[in-house]
C-alpha cells in the first residue's frame, strides 16, 4: 500500500512541474494572458462549466464514441490476434493485411468514412476502432505466440479440447501482453476521438475547442484540452487497476 502511495506521489511531480512552468510563463509575461490563460483560470472555468447541460452533453458524446470504438477494437483485436497466433492459415491472411494497413495514418481515411457513414457517431467510432485495433491485435498476437509450448502440450495430454486450450491456456498466458496493448489503444482512442471531433462534428470535446477557437475564447479553448487529458488519466488509471486485478496471480504486475 505504501509503495502505491509513493508511486502516486512521484507521478504527481511532473504534473506539478508542468503546471508551475505554465503559471510562470503567464506570471512573468513570457506569454500574453489573452493567448495563454493561467491554469487557475482554466480549471476555474472547467469547474464552472462541468455541471452545465451543454458541457455534459459534449462530454457524453465524446465518451460514447470513445468507449464504442475502443470496445470494438478490443474485441476484434483479441479475437483476430488469438486466431492468427494459433492458426497458420489465418496468420497467412492476417499478416500481410496488418503490414499494409498498420502504417497508414487512419485519419487520412476519415473523409472517406464521412462520405460512407455520415457525420454522426458511426464515422468517428469507426475511426477510433481502426486506430486502436492494431496495437491490441499485435500485442495479442505476440503474447499468444510466446506462450510456452509445454503448457499447451500439458493441456492436450489432459484431454482438453482445442477451443478450451485457446481460452483457458493461451488467453490467460497472453493476458499481460493483451492488457499492455489495450493501454496503448486507449491512449490512441482518446487522441483520435478528439481529433475527429475537431475536424467535423456538432458536439463533443473536440467540437468545443474548435468553437472556442473560432470566437477567440482562449480560456474556453483550453477547457476541453484539460478535460480530455483528465479523462485519459482517469481511464488509464482504471485500466491499470483492472490489470492489477486480472494479473494478481502473476509474479509481477
Amino acid at each position: 500500500m505504501t509503495e502505491r502511495v509513493n508511486s502516486f506521489l512521484v507521478g504527481l511531480i511532473p504534473i506539478a512541474l508542468f503546471l508551475a512552468l505554465w503559471q510562470s510563463l503567464v506570471s512573468f509575461g513570457y506569454a500574453p494572458s489573452n493567448l495563454l490563460p493561467a491554469p487557475g483560470a482554466v480549471f476555474g472555468r472547467l469547474a464552472t462549466q462541468f455541471f452545465t447541460a451543454d458541457f455534459l452533453h459534449d462530454l457524453a458524446a465524446t465518451l460514447i464514441r470513445l468507449f464504442a470504438g475502443f470496445g470494438i477494437a478490443v474485441v476484434l483485436g483479441v479475437l483476430i490476434g488469438l486466431a492468427a497466433a494459433v492458426s497458420p492459415a489465418i496468420n497467412a491472411v492476417v499478416k500481410p493485411v496488418v503490414r499494409v494497413l498498420a502504417p497508414i495514418p487512419k485519419v487520412a481515411l476519415y473523409p472517406a468514412l464521412l462520405l460512407i457513414l455520415g457525420f454522426d457517431h458511426a464515422s468517428k467510432v469507426t475511426l477510433v476502432t481502426a486506430d486502436a485495433l492494431f496495437p491490441i491485435l499485435l500485442s495479442t498476437y505476440y503474447g499468444a505466440s510466446m506462450v510456452e509450448q509445454k503448457l499447451i502440450w500439458s493441456a492436450q495430454a489432459a484431454g482438453t479440447p482445442r477451443w478450451q486450450i485457446l481460452f483457458k491456456v493461451v488467453l490467460p498466458a497472453a493476458m499481460p501482453s493483451i492488457l499492455t496493448g489495450c493501454r496503448i489503444g486507449l491512449v490512441i482512442s482518446c487522441i483520435v476521438v478528439f481529433l475527429a471531433e475537431m475536424i467535423t462534428s456538432t458536439d463533443g470535446l473536440g467540437h468545443m475547442l474548435v468553437q472556442a477557437a473560432r470566437t477567440f475564447q482562449t480560456v474556453d479553448m483550453f477547457v476541453p484540452l484539460i478535460m480530455i487529458s483528465l479523462l485519459g488519466l482517469i481511464l488509464n488509471s482504471l485500466l491499470h487497476a483492472l490489470r492489477g486485478y486480472l494479473l494478481r496471480g502473476f509474479p509481477e504486475v
